[in-house]
């Protein structure tokens, strides 16, 4: 039995359907479908780890920008969250293993691409800082015995039903509807990752942490950059020539620049990303197109 917190998010759901699709028995464990499932509510989610063989603990408050507008809320659950899994899997007399869901953001603004792993960590924002203090905790854990290993993700996209305010889904869905595109830092650098792809990273992951393997702290990225002005292009092209672009200056927060290594994985897990950012573009436009025209579309498509 594996448990998959923040399982009805985008990976989340793309990670439980590869493990039931292998024959694996998963545990679901999301706020967003029953909201006493807070990784905050300790006797839920100790009861959720119970005789659990492994937890992916992807649950989190995800976006950057939330982090900036609820600090607070963010190291309770990014921080508390992982605290909480740590500290009932060292409690059962069967520990379970643990992936513990990092990001890019860790690295704040680095100064030689690609990144790797073992680059220093200089968190610019409330969410890295969360993540950061996360891994630490996982680091900890290790020393004490536990099987804990970090994944580090960079702009997981792939799946309409994702949030709207996302770059990738915000530029597929006006290539499908033909409206104009925000962007704030044209010039940015993002290595965009298809969620086919990082799923299937995690999946093996959790493969090798079920045999008892610690993994050093590990990126699932495409390893190539691309950047906002390069995506609206890509949007403009699938309009037709219909998208407008709207430029304006990037947020003070983010990063604006990150290409990550993928050796790594590629080395310790013989993973590698397969979906280009053009074609799992093209695909995610087409599906807001299939969706409106069917009618399934989220209402801000119709």
């Amino acid at each position: 039995m594996i448990l998959i917190t923040g399982s009805a998010g985008l990976l989340g759901r793309h990670i439980a359907n590869l493990l039931g699709n292998a024959g694996k028995e998963v545990r679901h464990f999301d706020v967003a479908t029953e909201p006493l499932q807070d990784v905050r509510n300790r006797a839920r989610l100790r009861e959720a780890m119970e005789k659990v063989d492994g937890v992916i603990h992807l649950a989190a408050i995800s976006r950057v920008v939330w982090g900036e507008r609820d600090p607070e809320l963010t190291h309770e659950v990014n921080v508390g969250g992982i605290e909480n899994v740590l500290s009932f899997a060292g409690q059962s007399p069967n520990p379970p293993w643990v992936i513990f869901a990092s990001s890019r953001e860790v690295y704040g603004e680095a100064s030689t691409f690609p990144v790797s792993e073992d680059a220093g960590l200089s968190p610019l924002n409330a969410y890295a800082q969360s993540k950061v203090k996360g891994e630490r905790l996982c680091q900890a854990a290790r020393s004490g015995g536990a099987v804990a290993n970090i994944v580090r993700f960079s702009s997981v996209y792939g799946c309409i039903d994702d949030h709207d305010d996302r770059v990738v889904p915000a530029f597929a869905r006006a290539a499908a509807k033909g409206s104009p595109v925000r962007i704030e830092g044209s010039g940015n650098t993002l290595d965009f990752t298809h969620v086919s792809d990082v799923a299937r990273g995690v999946v093996q992951l959790a493969e090798a942490s079920g045999r008892g393997e610690l993994m050093p702290a590990m990126h699932l990225v495409s390893g190539r950059g691309t950047t906002l002005r390069e995506l609206a292009r890509l949007a403009i092209d699938a309009s037709g020539g219909r998208v407008t672009c709207e430029e304006h200056a990037p947020r003070t927060y983010d990063v604006a620049h990150f290409t990550g290594d993928p050796s790594l994985a590629k080395r310790e897990l013989g993973w590698s990303a397969t979906v280009p950012i053009e074609q799992g573009f093209a695909k995610l436009v087409d599906d807001y197109r299939t969706a409106a025209v069917q009618n399934l579309a989220p209402e801000a498509l119709i």
